[in-house]
């Protein structure tokens, strides 16, 4: 499998894609201090009998959230032995109060109003090892599947593992020396005795020990044989990740390139255009087919669609290939946006148990390939599939989007109608307050064109049942949600936004109204409607038109000079 890292290092974000076979899988970005995998020295705030947890104060702006079963018992208070009942499980309450200081380490990052959460099982991965304090075991990665190579690691891990310390294999580990592990191991070793001292000195909270930069976990953790190269735009990492590889892997070296043409790296390489489509909800199949995505806070929902692919077979064929294809996009799409939590797969229906275990099966093989840890289940009688993928922070989307300030995230606007008439309510409740006889609207023009009417029939009304004179007005740059309503004087309103009589020749642009039908159109002027009778043929186009009757809210006339197109 051809595998590359492309590394993209700017002054305040450092951005790292892994490439296999020609297409994005993974996209890592740092921009802001290290979070998870970090050690702090942290002060208990607040302890949660009724949830088995505390929150503790790790210096960052949101305190961090610790569970019981996340806490070693040596951490806590030591519980008296006439108390101590070892048929039961540690409440928060006896190991943990108020004040008192602890070493964790974040397991999960802030992601939007929760707060990290932190553990005080501490674990410190190396390229081959991970090293864990306070344990008392040895483990093997799953990913490792063949028995021999297993117990050969397993024999090395016990010889090289100190007494009182936990040590799990990793997967990279698979036919190295034990020259290599050992090595990894006092490395491991080094960093545990440093993390101590600094914490002997650190006041709570603070920062103990800073999780490694994102370049050099990528060479920790991806960096394997099966990379044939990694591409870096930054000289100085460039020479960074040499020294790194050269302590690692020697023999790997060659395999670092650093990139000098003008061209920026990540256009080079057509990744620019990928991290556009990520932030879409629908991802296209070659087939034709269609994957839609919607993450929301508690889970991530994919729905598959046969879309445009009609197939040449038959409708169980069609739906079969379409089921297969989005299996394998589905993986890849779970890696690349860092898809983490609950997630609901929609595939289509599938009347063959064959076919049904053919996709679940597709899907497991894909799943492979991720480093992040999956759980699967079986396709329910209703087609769907629920799986979870281990969250350790925001998603790919969440570090790069925020929520609309306007929608609060919900991906949808009100419409221009349901706006005019919030508009409407609005103006007559401002009118109940109010001893004023006019009132000026500013909204967006689509808005302007409901609230309006057609021919002016609703504006008419409004003025009517509420005895004031109104006048709209449209503002482009207004946002379609946004509007003003501003009681004023009736002359100077009049004088300020009604400068034109019947029989004026004016300047407007053209647009298509929903309300009025060809040959007749609508026209801008200023931010005031002007219905031309004779406007149809000239949608998008500049205008002179002479005004046949003037209103407060809007004008009718028609076209008098060959129009010319806006600039």
């Amino acid at each position: 499998m051809s595998k590359e890292i492309i590394v993209n290092v700017d002054t305040r974000e450092t951005r790292v894609a892994i490439i296999e076979e020609g297409k994005l899988v993974e996209l890592h970005i740092e921009r802001e201090e290290r979070v998870v995998g970090s050690v702090f020295k942290c002060k208990v705030s607040n302890v949660l009998p009724g949830m088995d947890a505390a929150f503790v104060d790790i210096g960052l702006e949101r305190n961090a959230f610790l569970y019981v079963a996340d806490i070693l018992p040596e951490a806590g208070e030591e519980i008296p032995a006439a108390r101590r009942e070892p048929s039961k499980p540690q409440r928060i309450k006896d190991v943990l109060k108020v004040g008192q200081e602890l070493l964790v380490q974040v397991v999960k990052g802030p992601r939007g109003t929760k707060g990290a959460r932190v553990s005080t099982r501490i674990s410190l991965p190396g390229r081959y090892l991970v090293l864990m304090p306070d344990a008392d075991n040895s483990g093997i990665s799953r990913k490792i599947e063949e028995g021999q190579e297993r117990d050969r690691l397993k024999r090395i891990a016990e010889r090289i593992r100190p007494l009182g310390f936990g040590v799990i294999v990793r997967t990279e580990a698979e036919g190295q020396s034990e020259a290599e592990l050992r090595h990894d191991m006092e490395f491991l070793l080094r960093m545990w005795g440093q993390i101590q001292e600094k914490s002997r000195k650190t006041q709570a909270p603070g920062l103990v020990h800073q999780e490694l930069s994102l370049v050099y976990k990528i060479i920790r953790d991806v960096f394997g044989s099966d990379v044939h190269k990694m591409i870096m735009d930054s000289p100085i990492d460039y020479e960074k990740a040499l020294e790194l590889v050269d302590l690692m892997s020697p023999r790997m070296k060659s395999r670092i390139v650093l990139y000098d043409e003008t061209e920026p790296i990540f256009e080079r390489y057509a990744i620019e255009s990928e991290i556009d489509r990520l932030l879409r909800r629908k991802v296209w199949l070659k087939s034709g087919g269609h994957l839609t995505i919607d993450e929301t806070e508690a889970l991530t929902t994919i729905d598959v669609n046969t879309g445009k692919f009609i197939g040449t077979t038959s409708l169980a064929d069609t739906i079969l290939k379409t089921n297969l294809e989005s299996a394998t996009e589905i993986a890849r799409q779970m890696r690349l946006r860092d898809i983490g939590g609950i997630i609901i797969i929609d595939f289509i229906d599938m009347t063959n148990p064959k076919d049904r275990q053919h996709v679940v099966t597709s899907l497991e093989k894909a799943l492979r390939k991720d480093r992040t840890r999956t759980k699967i289940s079986n396709i329910s009688p209703l087609g769907l599939v629920e799986m979870t993928r281990k969250r350790t922070g925001e998603t790919i989307t969440e570090v790069i989007t925020e929520a609309c300030p306007y929608c609060q995230g919900r991906g949808k606007l009100a419409s221009p109608e349901t706006v005019s008439v919030t508009v409407e309510r609005e103006l007559r409740k401002v009118v109940s307050q109010a001893d004023e006889q006019a009132f000026l609207i500013t909204v967006h023009p689509e808005v302007a064109m409901y609230l309006i009417g057609p021919h002016g029939e609703t504006i008419d009304a409004i003025e009517k049942q509420l005895r004031r004179q109104v006048y709209v007005r449209s503002d482009d740059d207004l946002h379609l949600e946004k509007y003003q309503i501003a009681p004023g004087d009736l002359q100077q309103i009049e004088k300020q936004k009604l400068p034109f009589r019947k029989s004026d020749v004016v300047e407007c642009h053209v647009v298509r109204n929903p309300f009025i039908s060809l040959p007749a159109s609508t026209a801008w002027m200023d931010g005031y409607l002007v219905d031309l009778e004779n406007g149809g043929n000239y949608i998008g186009q500049t205008v002179k038109a002479k005004l046949k009757e003037v209103t407060r809210s809007y004008a009718v006339g028609e076209v008098v000079t060959n129009p010319k197109s806006k600039s």
